[in-house]
């Protein structure tokens, strides 16, 4: 064959069929295959008719249609259906060839792969990939990580076909070795899932307590996109409100079924916070509710017995919404602010050089967590590379000064009116938490020195020594190990 390819790609999806048709656009000429052959063919003679595409019937025809060293990207379900592609195409591969996994993988599979790939001298690339379909097509934000040396090879096409802000520049850089990619993809994604919970606590405020209708909702969504709260999800709940259900003439919203689903990123950095011991609780909150809505039967069978208030409101609407808004926006502070907590303690148990501003950066278009707050998130850690919280920044600490108020007020309001917000109580027990400078943490070690004998620490003398008090007449000298499980 004497066309050979720059790129190829497996899995012609959704996104990956709009992933190629963007490196085509961009100039990359790519050879294409996916299990399903007829897919491929279906393509080739529809949306990639006329176009520099080589459609491919075999993994061993995709191979040798393509340039080396070989570069081939893979977009198909995440766990073992990667495994067994990269056990099939491996026979077909020479040393330094790369394999591209541009899938919601977990991040200790592409860890493993990566490692087990150098062994074979092959290279391996992880990359998150967000935007959904349009994204996909016009310009994603693209989070490569995996062997350093692949970086250069790939850092053309992956530039190329990322979204671009400011002065022209890609939303794709280099995050880091093996997962390190795949990790802040999840990080992403579990940010992601604090977002749009909390758009719905706000949805939910306003629609129970105020009474609002999808008409005025509308409205008011249209105009916080306008202002600090600018951003992809903010816009597309604001078209959500306008959509109308033409067999009904009803509102779509209202219409639909209040049972959420999730592929797991959301669980899986809940999971990692907890294994790091990272506070982010906001994210795991929302997780739970899209858990607890799953279970719609039992909660219409509770809701016919249980009690709580009426919502009933009086007062001043707009001021209200006003101050709804400014709950929405500390607590998403504070929610982005856990993320960088969790992505801190990662680096550091991974051993990944992450580069905070730069990945508000591949966040700020594309994603789909864009949103224009994120040049502010940018320039908090150009400012200061070390920052340990975003909270400690000059500008998010003012904004949380000037919202604090407002935020309280809504908080309260939601509990005494009956209405559920777990992420912006959640988000303001945090930022309560994390400006204290104490806790009541000193009864929880003596709890469970009481009953365990785990030794606690003394506020006169200096850390990491530790004591054990004989709490009844029974207790013995010997006491437990200290450890983090």
């Amino acid at each position: 064959m004497s066309k050979k390819a720059d790129i190829g790609l497996i899995g012609l999806a959704v996104m990956g069929e709009n992933l190629v048709l963007n490196m085509e656009r961009n100039g990359f000429s790519a050879a294409v295959y996916n299990r399903t052959v007829e897919k491929v063919d279906n393509f080739i003679n529809g949306r990639g008719k006329g176009k520099n595409f080589i459609g491919c019937h075999s993994l061993r025809e995709l191979c040798d249609s393509l340039k080396t060293p070989r570069k081939i990207m893979m977009m198909v379900k995440a766990g073992k259906p990667v495994d067994d592609l990269i056990e099939q195409l491996i026979p077909c591969l020479e040393p330094g060839d790369i394999l591209i996994d541009g899938g919601n993988s977990h991040y200790p599979d592409t860890i493993r792969r990566t490692k087990y790939l150098a062994g074979k001298g092959l290279r391996f690339i992880g990359s998150g990939v967000s935007g959904g379909e349009e994204g996909a097509l016009l310009g994603p934000s693209l989070m490569p990580g995996g062997a350093p040396e692949a970086w250069p090879e790939i850092k053309p096409i992956f530039q190329a076909i990322a979204a671009k802000v400011a002065g022209g520049r890609p939303c794709c850089e280099w995050v880091g070795s093996d997962g390190a990619g795949h990790y802040v993809k999840m990080v992403h994604n579990g940010i992601e899932y604090g977002d749009m919970q909390m758009i719905c606590e706000a949805y939910w405020i306003m629609k129970n307590i105020l009474g609002l209708s999808a008409e005025e909702l509308h409205d008011v969504f249209t105009e916080w996109n306008k202002g600090e709260l600018n951003s992809y999800l903010i816009e597309i709940t604001s078209n959500i409100f306008a959509k109308k259900d033409p067999e009904t003439g009803k509102p779509v919203v209202d219409i639909i079924l209040d049972t959420a689903g999730q592929k797991g990123t959301g669980k899986w950095t809940s999971q990692s916070a907890l294994d790091l011991g990272a506070p982010a609780p906001t994210v795991a909150e929302a997780v739970f509710a899209r858990c607890l809505s799953a279970i719609k039967e039992e909660r219409v069978a509770a809701s016919g017995v249980l009690t709580g208030p009426k919502p009933a409101f009086k007062g001043d609407k707009k001021a209200f919404i006003e101050s709804v808004r400014k709950a929405l926006y500390a607590s998403k502070i504070c929610s982005y602010a856990q993320g960088y907590q969790l992505m801190r303690l990662a680096a550091k148990e991974y051993n990944w050089d992450l580069q905070y501003g730069e990945i508000a950066l591949m966040w700020r278009g594309g994603c789909i967590i864009r949103a224009q707050f994120l040049e502010r998130i940018k320039e908090a850690f150009d400012k200061n590379p070390a920052l340990d919280n975003l909270l400690l920044d000059d500008f998010f600490h003012g904004v949380i000064d000037n919202c604090q108020a407002a935020w309280r007020e809504v908080v309260a309001a939601a509990v005494m009116n009956g209405v559920p917000v777990p992420a912006f109580s959640s988000a303001l027990a945090y930022y309560d938490g994390y400006r204290s400078g104490t806790l009541p943490a000193n009864l929880l070690q003596a709890q469970r020195d009481y009953f365990g004998a785990h030794t606690y620490e003394r506020v006169d003398k200096e850390r990491g020594k530790f004591f054990h008090t004989a709490w009844t007449e029974t207790s013995g000298t010997t006491v437990s190990g200290t450890y983090t499980a």
